[in-house]
């Protein structure tokens, strides 16, 4: 290399340097400029402050509502001894219309984002999905009440109710209370176009409150129907027959879509109606406890219905996104979604919290009607609540674990679901229902032994 190489050479790394150290001292400069903690999540959840306000406003007003139900339970405690064997349908019935109107929600909730839901009832996505959540109304309240009475059967449950009783009550409660829904859904669906909300954040928390409440008054007028002879049996012979001609009439000659929301649905639909008879058949094990501490049935509808509610919100909101591009189908969820989980965790702790605290004083509440009418309801005269501290602790304990399951059930059912090929807003919302209906009565019932309250 020559002298006059050199000198350039040497010229040009200096110039370089020059220019690193004024880019070090520009970016030191703006870093000097930035305040000096300022979490990621934190900017995120600055982000998401309208979602943050739409979720905690419908899951405080659906966890008032779950309380209401939680209060007709512990009401229809005197009913859940004289009639042995109907706690077993409960938790399904329940958690069945939040399944099916839940994942109708979340149908309609894509169809808002991509531009195609339109305010028509004869043709079009909500033409299909009112006439799939009346077909699977009908078809499910028939399944419950055969499964319900084969598990007590082979689990060796005590109860006595014939499968016409079931038939009967499940169908009758089950449709009562899903005509009423599937007008409110409709109702949420049109007001989310109107005033510019996001769906993802209010069907499944608003759904399921309404559900609850609607569905328990259903139960209890159904229970009427049973025992008159002749009748009862007929009656439940006629729902037999109708739900499957309606299944029939509804693959050859329904909406264009109709077919495959159905075909996608039933089994899906028919595994979480199994899983939700389980929760049943555990809950008349262990009636005891929930009917000696009405704090705990008031919790109950509450607590199993809002775990599904926060992860459907979760996987509304993932099935969007899956949807729109935003979100790669991995089986290990990327960074982004831990974003997601961050809100829904968010949202958890208020809300158990809150009915926790609201279980204890809705009983204290109780405890002070008159000792004849608290009799009539079947519950104790006294220690109607473990107490304040305590209520919060078992359902804080219980939310969290239930949360946990019912964040991985929302991903991964709406991952598993779009890469084979399905619906990820038919699947996502049964499967969380299924999962954390489960998963949250185990955890509620682990929680309970950690505070002492059952052995």
């Amino acid at each position: 290399m020559s002298e006059k190489e050199r000198r350039r050479f040497r010229i040009k790394v200096r110039e370089e340097r020059a220019g690193e150290s004024e880019k070090v001292g520009s970016i030191r400069r703006q870093l000097r400029a930035r305040p000096r903690i300022r979490p990621r999540v934190f900017g995120y959840l600055t982000e998401e402050k309208e979602s943050l306000r739409q979720g905690f406003a419908a899951l405080f007003i659906s966890s008032t509502g779950e309380l209401v139900a939680g209060i007709a339970l512990a009401g229809i405690a005197g009913i859940l001894d004289e009639l042995v064997g109907l706690a077993v349908l409960i938790p399904a019935a329940i958690g069945m219309r939040g399944a099916i109107f839940g994942a109708m929600g979340s149908r309609l909730s894509t169809a808002i984002q991509t531009g195609l839901f339109s305010l028509n009832l004869r043709r079009g996505v909500l033409a299909e999905n009112v006439q799939a959540a009346a077909v699977l109304s009908l078809i499910s309240g028939v399944f419950l009440a055969f499964m319900a009475r084969f598990l007590c059967d082979f689990l060796g449950v005590e109860t006595e109710l014939t499968v016409f009783d079931y038939v009967v009550i499940s169908t009758v409660g089950g449709v009562l209370a899903g005509v009423l829904l599937l007008g409110i859904t409709v109702v949420v669906a049109r007001l989310s176009v109107a005033r510019g909300w996001d769906m993802d954040n209010i069907a499944a928390p608003m759904i399921t409150a309404f559900g609850d409440i609607l569905t328990l008054p259903a139960l209890v007028l159904a229970t009427f129907l049973i025992g008159i002879p002749i009748f009862s049996s007929s009656l439940a012979i006629a729902f037999i027959g109708i739900a499957l001609a309606v299944v029939v009439v509804a693959f050859r000659v329904g909406a264009p879509n109709l077919g495959r929301i159905l075909a996608e649905s039933l089994p899906i639909l028919a595994m979480t109606g199994t899983v939700t008879i389980l929760v049943g058949v555990a809950l008349e094990d262990r009636k005891e406890v929930f009917v000696e501490l009405a704090a705990l049935l008031i919790l109950l509808p509450a607590f199993l219905q809002e775990g599904g509610a926060l992860g459907g919100i979760l996987s509304s909101r993932l099935s969007s996104k899956i949807h729109l591009g935003l979100l790669p189908p991995r089986m290990l969820p990327p960074m982004s979604t831990f974003r997601d989980f961050t809100l829904v965790y968010i949202f958890a702790t208020g809300v158990y919290l809150f009915i926790g605290g609201a279980s204890h004083f809705l009983a204290v509440a109780m405890s002070q009607l008159s000792p004849d009418l608290l009799a009539t309801l079947g519950l104790e005269t006294t220690s109607l609540s473990p107490g304040f501290l305590v209520m919060l602790g078992v359902s804080a304990l219980a939310g969290l674990i239930a949360t946990t399951a019912a964040a991985f059930a929302a991903y991964y059912g709406s991952i598993v679901s779009y890469r084979v090929g399905l619906d990820p807003d038919t699947y996502g919302i049964p499967i969380i229902t299924a999962t954390v209906d489960l998963l949250g009565f185990i955890s509620l019932i682990i929680s309970l032994v950690v505070f002492g309250l059952v052995e």
